[in-house]
């Protein structure tokens, strides 16, 4: 993908989605101001005007299509990708997403054949725009922020886009007695500390380190574009992400019963229970933003999570956000007067968890044929999205990844740490034979 790619693609976004505006924004990366420029010459020779927010997170690029009524937005940035990467998120107006039945297919279609319709007699223009304050103000709506007790709160944005986002929000927190501590702040082409993505293990220490070092009560790291936030307890601990999908669902659900929650179909006992127990109803998506905002929306589903650190609002246009997680979960940690540890405690030892374990496999489809015909015996079986199967005390799901050419495994039981070791030894000698 180079910036004659991304010309075609405007030309053809605006073709297939005729928005009349769109809304454009670019992460950190060395690339993205010249594909963001080529993207908008694309559109404005189709006759479309551009709002441009220069540096920016995707999740400011779903506020700003939807609060300035443009008809689409496109995000360029690749997020936690290798450095070398680059791509483009796109959205149709309200911020809805463009799933290939509605839209991507086409486009990929058209920009393939060349088939990018006619210049417009007059061309769209390009403005800067910066709703951010407008952007802080919803972040922020979601919590109380005058209940926040002191705490001490480490933050590493990994030399990406959030770091002047994450200081607009810290600004308009100024009388709270939060003091935050910045790693890796500043936006930085070169990603001088590695590509940021805190799912992979070796990338952890950078938050918790400092998390021990300062005493912290709180860590938060957030990817590329900022549009999944992962989070460490005061003891420097990672909190897996199917923790903070429930941790996220209680505090969003307390004292609001009949909500239902989405979730996706990875890891699910934990979400199911809270959920309940809070007197919601979870309803199962398929993995992927676009499947997940459309349940949402079908639903009508107050707040989503996906275990890859993904949180979804309904007050955000169903959209997913980096920085309303970590809004709420100062906001519950203040209420309950917990700390982090102690609120996803009781969830380790109900529903120990593999967390997901990735495979790189020759033929992924006999691998989970030969999973299903060797351990999934007596099951109940999901097709939801890859192979779910589920016994009286424990649980896997089996999938191949849509983004990437892994499979991914995860594995859950109830409050059996030893079970789920030996599952999920049985299970990896079965798929490692098609390695």
């Amino acid at each position: 993908m180079d910036a004659e790619m991304f010309y075609k693609l405007g030309r053809v976004f605006a073709q297939v989605q005729n928005p009349g505006t769109v809304v454009v924004g670019h992460d950190a990366r060395d690339s993205s101001p010249e594909l963001t420029d080529a993207i908008a010459r694309g559109l404005m020779d189709a006759g479309v005007d551009v709002l441009d927010l220069g540096l920016c997170g995707t999740e400011e690029v779903y506020f700003a299509t939807d609060h300035l009524k443009a008809g689409g937005g496109i995000m360029i940035t690749a997020s936690h990708n290798p450095m070398g990467d680059n791509g483009a998120k796109v959205i149709a107006a309200g911020a809805r997403p463009i799933s290939r039945a509605s839209g991507l297919a086409l486009m990929e279609e058209k920009v393939e054949q060349g088939d990018l319709g006619e210049k417009a007699a007059k061309p769209g223009a390009r403005r800067v725009v910066d709703p951010r304050s407008n952007y802080v103000e919803r972040v922020l709506s979601f919590a109380d922020m005058g209940a926040l007790r002191p705490m001490k709160v480490v933050v590493n944005a990994g030399n990406g886009a959030a770091g002047p986002t994450f200081d607009a929000i810290a600004a308009a927190l100024a009388d709270a007695p939060i003091e935050f501590i910045r790693i890796h702040h500043a936006p930085d082409e070169s990603f001088p500390n590695g590509i940021p993505n805190p799912l992979l293990t070796e990338n952890r220490a950078a938050t918790a380190d400092p998390v021990r070092a300062h005493g912290a009560d709180l860590g938060v790291a957030w990817d590329g574009d900022f549009d999944r936030c992962f989070f460490f307890d005061e003891t420097g601990a990672f909190v897996d992400g199917e923790y903070v999908v429930g941790l996220l669902s209680a505090a969003i659900l307390a004292g609001s019963e009949g909500q239902r929650v989405v979730h996706d179909p990875r890891i699910i006992w934990n979400t199911q229970r809270i959920v309940g127990a809070a007197g919601g109803r979870a309803v199962a998506s398929c993995t992927g933003h676009a499947l997940v905002k459309e349940v949402m929306r079908a639903e009508d589903a107050v707040y989503g999570g996906e275990m890859s650190a993904h949180h979804y609002f309904r007050d955000f246009m169903y959209c997913d956000s980096g920085m309303i997680p970590w809004v709420l979960v100062l906001a519950h940690m203040s209420a309950t007067g917990l700390p982090l540890s102690a609120l996803v405690a009781d969830m380790r030892a109900q529903h120990p968890s593999s967390g997901e374990i990735n495979f790189r496999l020759a033929d992924a489809d006999a691998a989970v044929a030969a999973v299903e015909a060797e351990c999934a015996t007596g099951a109940e079986i999901d097709r939801l999205d890859g192979l779910s199967a589920s016994f009286e005390d424990w649980r896997f799901n089996l999938r191949k990844s849509n983004t990437e050419p892994v499979v991914r495994l995860n594995v859950e039981t109830l409050g059996d740490p030893g079970l789920l070791a030996e599952k999920t030894a049985m299970l990896r000698s079965v798929i490692e034979r098609f390695a």
